[in-house]
């Protein structure tokens, strides 16, 4: 299955359980506006390059669309569009007033110098600024884009519309950003952790976890969890993984990994490739780079009992059949990885309000909010006698159904 298809399978099964009938469910399921545009780029050797960029607006029922621009050579239109419905059920599922967006360009960003980017960031908001607006559709930060982008993103539409810093979230701190913005997402799944862990009985204490990407999220949720007593064994990014049976210290492979840009060699572990580390002896798997990385062909063999997904649909329907039927518990994508559009709620917020939160209001409010959301997560489970993920689409589909109703269909 395609990505889009995936984020379908999981609808339908939802869809079913409520027994949707055939308009709800293609009301629900297709895009309100797609975007394909051109973006022409002038290169610092002085040719011109035309790069294709997207923007998927999937459903505005319970707010302004919201949702991240990436930059990556696998940006197409069906990635694209299985991001933007999955921000839809994300917002729903922690009850933050957005629908769902997406956005990308189909570049290799290393390819391009720090200029280019932006002279290409600049460029692509000039084609899509009509688009897009503080009350409208807000993007974020996503794969291989960061606070540096969308300050560049912020100050081109500021150009075209005037001061309006609430236009995109993840900006500079010091360019109207949220405190607490850039672990968010990191600190959201450890959140999730340690709720469906609580429900068990359980804590984070002495769990053994393998974190496939070590970028933003995963290091942030990888440092977060181990000061909450997991024992992070092993890593990877890009270059190659890393592993260490006693534990990695993380405040050192951060470290490590800032000085060299990457987490191979690091003193005291041993390289891992990438296959091995998914199906490492763990208790805790935590996806967090790219999608579709558990599937039929190695689902079977994943050790972990619990599977957290920090990336955007690392599991195929095939993979997440096997994994439930294995007895493995998946905290889903669409709750687990929320804390990130949780906080760009507050960043919006606080930047309609003109006011400045501290961190610790950030945190405790996210944590307060990932708490309910499991809280509520959980009674569908029990009322529907369904697993973890069927649980969240669930409650996700019946808050944008009953905003739809409210609303009207005109």
């Amino acid at each position: 299955m395609t990505p889009y298809e995936t984020t379908n399978h999981f609808l339908q099964e939802a869809f079913d359980i409520l027994g949707l009938d055939e308009n709800y469910k293609r009301l629900l399921r297709t895009p309100s506006r797609e975007l394909r545009v051109e973006v022409v780029l002038p290169r610092d050797d002085g040719t011109v390059e035309s790069i294709i960029g997207y923007r998927v607006q999937h459903d505005n029922a319970r707010g302004p669309y919201k949702g991240g621009l990436r930059y990556h050579p696998k940006v197409d239109e069906d990635e694209v569009r299985s991001l933007a419905s999955l921000m839809t059920w994300k917002t729903a599922v922690v009850g933050v007033p957005y629908g769902g967006a997406k956005g990308g360009i189909a570049i290799q960003p290393r390819d391009y110098s720090q200029a280019e980017l932006e002279r290409l960031t600049r460029a692509f908001v000039r084609q899509i600024h009509d688009f897009i607006g503080p009350d409208q559709d807000i993007p974020a930060p996503d794969v291989n884009t960061n606070a540096t982008v969308m300050g560049w993103f912020f100050d081109e539409y500021t150009r075209l519309h005037g001061f309006k810093p609430g236009v995109v979230t993840g900006k500079p701190v010091e360019l109207h950003g949220s405190l607490g913005r850039g672990s968010a997402t990191g600190r959201g799944c450890m959140f999730a952790l340690r709720e469906v862990l609580a429900a068990a009985g359980d804590s984070m204490e002495g769990k053994r976890v393998v974190v496939q990407g070590f970028g933003n999220v995963g290091s942030w949720g990888a440092h977060l969890m181990a000061e909450q007593g997991a024992k992070i064994i092993a890593t990877s990014d890009i270059n190659g993984g890393i592993f260490n049976a006693d534990g990695l210290d993380i405040p050192a492979l951060r470290d490590h990994v800032e000085r060299t840009g990457s987490v191979v060699d690091f003193p005291g572990s041993t390289p891992i490739s990438n296959d091995d580390l998914l199906v490492a002896d763990c208790d805790v798997l935590m996806p967090a780079a790219l999608g579709h990385v558990l599937t039929a062909d190695n689902a079977g063999d994943v050790k972990a009992k619990y599977v957290l997904e920090g990336a955007n649909g690392p599991c195929t329907a095939e993979g997440d059949a096997i994994l439930e039927r294995n007895g493995v518990v998946c905290i889903p994508d669409i709750y687990a990885n929320a804390g990130g559009v949780t906080v760009s709620y507050f960043e919006w917020v606080q930047n309609l309000q003109n006011f400045k939160w501290t961190e610790e209001k950030v945190n405790a409010e996210l944590d307060a909010i990932m708490t309910r959301a499991h809280e509520t997560l959980r009674g569908v489970m029990e009322e529907f006698g369904v697993s973890l993920r069927k649980a969240a689409f669930i409650q996700a589909v019946r808050a944008v159904k009953s905003a739809t109703d409210l609303r009207g269909l005109q």
